[in-house]
């Protein structure tokens, strides 16, 4: 299934306007900034959502737990992203999407010796879900904000949704929807309030179907390779036979040598 990071970034690039009305205080479009304009490639450029409007630069991440090194890259990405763009400003901002008493998600700066840089964090339990239900772009965060009763809140999402005339835009916000509720609600409960038949249509729901039925292929080449490593067959035989790489097979050899 897509992890929230796939999600969230789904959202951030679609409904980018929703967004800045949200984090920057005005609806602008923004448009994706590319990680290898600024050569982010080395440092975790995947969880990494940029974007930008003529004058200023929004970046996000969203998180489920916090991590210990993400001052650290809020003051990294600021520097690259001020070396390609010296005049934008910027706003960032860490999203945490699960709750947790841990407090790092109150940590917003960070300094060493003389250097102190500072950023934003946003912890959705503690934003009104109301909020989120006024922009079709931020819907699927309404089950995650404040509320004494999720489930109802997340009916309320499928009832805006449902309103929605443009049937792509309606199929993608139910799968989002879906897979953020996850975090707080129970899949029977998702799938009795969201309509599973609308997701199909979506562009999220098909890359959760492509890489299930990737991850299946996978585990079937892996066991064959198993099968033949077990019989005695060369590793090169075995690579060309299943489509892994020699490295992926040496790997399942090593394993198997060192299972009991």
């Amino acid at each position: 299934m897509w992890n929230y990071d796939d999600t969230c970034r789904f959202l951030a690039e679609n409904f980018s306007a929703d967004f800045a009305s949200w984090l920057l205080g005005e609806s602008i479009t923004l448009t994706e900034l590319k990680p290898s304009e600024l050569s982010l490639e080395p440092i975790r450029a995947d969880a990494l959502i940029l974007l930008e409007s003529d004058d200023s630069v929004l970046h996000l991440e969203f998180q489920t737990r916090p991590k210990g090194d993400i001052p650290f890259r809020m003051l990294d990405y600021r520097v690259r992203v001020y070396r390609r763009y010296p005049d934008k400003r910027m706003r960032q901002v860490v999203v945490y999407l699960q709750p947790t008493g841990s407090n790092r998600v109150r940590q917003t700066s960070f300094s060493l010796e003389r250097t102190r840089h500072e950023f934003d964090a946003v912890c959705l339990w503690e934003q009104p879900a109301t909020f989120f239900l006024q922009y079709p772009g931020l819907l699927p965060f309404a089950t995650l904000g404040q509320t004494t009763d999720p489930e109802a809140t997340l009916r309320q999402v499928a009832q805006t949704i449902n309103q929605i005339s443009d049937p792509i835009t309606q199929a993608n916000l139910t799968a989002a929807s879906a897979i953020l509720a996850g975090i707080k609600l129970e899949e029977d409960v998702i799938y009795r309030l969201l309509q599973r038949d609308i997701m199909q249509e979506s562009v999220i729901y098909r890359s959760i179907q492509e890489e299930a039925e990737a991850r299946a292929e996978t585990r079937k080449q892996r066991e064959i390779a198993v099968n033949l490593l077990r019989q005695g067959i060369t590793i090169n035989i075995i690579a060309s036979a299943t489509g892994l790489s020699v490295e992926e097979v040496q790997q399942l050899q090593q394993q198997i040598s060192e299972s009991p």
